[in-house]
């Protein structure tokens, strides 16, 4: 069995689809995940720490 330009097409989108949508959804476990909070706003608010400032 030969696999034609099309076929192959066909199983990139579809699959390519179904890949996208499953990493998408793991990206939004992750960040939204109750124990990430408090990484997530230590990272925050690292950026308004008195000693990240330019040197005069």
């Amino acid at each position: 069995m030969t696999v034609t330009y099309e076929e192959l097409v066909w199983f990139a989108k579809t699959f390519g689809l179904f890949y996208f949508i499953a990493m998408s959804a793991i990206v939004l476990l992750y960040v939204y995940w109750p124990s990430n909070r408090r990484e997530f706003d230590r990272a925050a608010a690292s950026i308004l720490e008195k000693d990240d400032r330019p040197c005069p």
